[in-house]
């Protein structure tokens, strides 16, 4: 589980073929200060494992099912990515709860600079937008931010302040890049369960299985 909150930059060193995945390694130094191999980080709002690591770098395998879901694929050496390690219980939750689970990905349509802040609208898919409120949360390539807008239909506006604008790699972003999306946790749960409800226990008794 994470928060949505960047810890740090990093920029991926290499980006090499393993079976049907990719395993890159990227340098780093603030999510490596206290990492091992076998914790969750957070690269671009995909929760990954530490396979190997020293205290300039982490390395990661992307599995095949990841590279096409996610913006993995096109991902190659130099690129900036946005890092994360996984919430720790006691800590603030000063963004929102973010899985790493990515659910799809956008496209940037529009970048907008206004004054200080940059409004960035995105189009996303129905799965993403269904689940999506105005002034709710959803993490953009696991950043987490507010909805501003719905500037158009298939389409969710971000007002980027300042301070996210200089700590993540959203200055890298043109129109036209492909960004990864996850929806807002309670919205996906809400909408499983409205629409598709299990039966379940009355209030006050105790849940069997059927024979």
């Amino acid at each position: 589980m994470f928060t949505g909150l960047i810890e740090e930059v990093g920029r991926i060193r290499s980006a090499e073929p393993e079976g049907e995945g990719v395993r890159m390694r990227i340098d780093a130094s603030r999510v490596v200060s206290d990492a091992k191999p076998g914790d969750s980080i957070a690269v671009d709002g995909v929760c990954q494992t530490v396979i190997d690591l020293d205290k300039e770098s982490f390395a990661v395998v992307a599995v095949g099912s990841t590279l096409g879901r996610t913006t993995f694929g096109d991902l190659r050496p130099g690129r900036r990515v946005n890092l994360e390690r996984a919430l720790a219980a006691g800590d603030r939750l000063g963004g929102h709860l973010v899985q790493g689970h990515v659910d799809a990905t956008g496209r940037v349509e529009r970048i907008h600079r206004i004054g200080e802040r940059v409004e960035i609208d995105i189009h996303a898919p129905a799965e993403i937008l269904s689940t999506t409120v105005l002034h709710g949360s959803i993490t953009v390539n696991g950043i987490s931010l507010t909805v501003n807008a719905f500037p158009a239909p298939g389409a969710l506006q971000l007002s980027i302040i300042p301070h996210t604008w200089e700590c993540t790699n959203l200055p890298d972003l043109h129109e036209g890049d492909a960004v990864n999306l996850e929806a807002d946790l309670i919205g996906k749960y809400v909408r499983r369960l409205l629409s598709d409800p299990v039966e379940g226990p009355r209030l006050g008794e105790a849940w069997a299985p059927r024979s």
